[in-house]
């Protein structure tokens, strides 16, 4: 029997949690919900959901905070955290991608799309644990089974987002991917995020792993080189 997705939703608007209950657990999803970032946290840690959805303001404690130490939990490894926010300015989807954030969806949240996304991503989720696939490149060693990075052995833990932009890249050295190519197998072509989305991951990359592993390819995309 094929296990119920959890989905945990997260925001002080209890209207915007109501409709997201609603359409969730209308399309079989087993979900649950929390008004403020310390609630998540320890809901969270009981109820282990394959995906958060997480409000940025809120009070007591707000989402960027709560995603950060969400991260920080062993048992929510795994776990997608999607934010929803009314804010739509670079610098908070910045702080949101920089929490660890995996994806960010601008209110009004249209349950529709949502639902598109979060099948989408379920769906990926599903194929990458059926792969068994490891990139072995001397110095750097890329485990998606375990979605741990070595470099210079030394082991190096990335947000779901980043190791799997890391992933694409470094499965064809010297490969120019398309900005168009990232986006559809990294975020999926259904899912629409900001322009900055994959400069902010690369930008993210080049801190953890070394400037010189990654080259823009000026109105194109990105390529990996050793």
């Amino acid at each position: 029997m094929e296990k119920i997705p959890k989905i945990l939703v997260v925001d002080d608007d209890p209207d915007i949690v109501e409709i997201l209950r609603y359409n969730l657990s209308l399309a079989g999803y087993d979900v649950k919900s929390a008004i403020n970032g310390k609630e998540a946290i320890k809901k969270a840690k009981l109820f282990i959901p394959e995906i958060i959805l997480l409000d940025i303001m809120m009070p007591e404690m707000d989402g960027i905070k709560a995603c950060s130490q969400l991260k920080e939990i062993s048992s929510l490894s795994n776990t997608i955290i999607i934010f929803l926010s009314a804010r739509n300015e670079d610098f908070t989807q910045i702080a949101a991608f920089d929490a660890g954030g995996d994806d960010y969806v601008s209110k009004p949240v249209k349950p529709k799309i949502l639902l598109k996304k979060i099948n989408s991503i379920l769906k990926r989720l599903r194929l990458s644990n059926t792969e068994n696939h490891v990139i072995d490149l001397g110095e750097i060693i890329i485990n998606r089974n375990t979605y741990s990075v070595t470099h210079n052995e030394k082991v190096l833990t990335l947000p779901r987002k980043e190791f799997e932009l890391f992933y694409l890249l470094a499965s064809k050295p010297g490969n120019v991917f398309t900005r168009d190519e990232i986006m559809g197998k990294v975020w999926g072509s259904e899912i629409i995020v900001g322009d900055r989305t994959i400069d902010v991951h690369i930008r993210k990359l080049r801190e953890k792993i070394g400037d010189s592993y990654f080259k823009t390819i000026k109105g194109v995309g990105y390529k990996f080189t050793q």
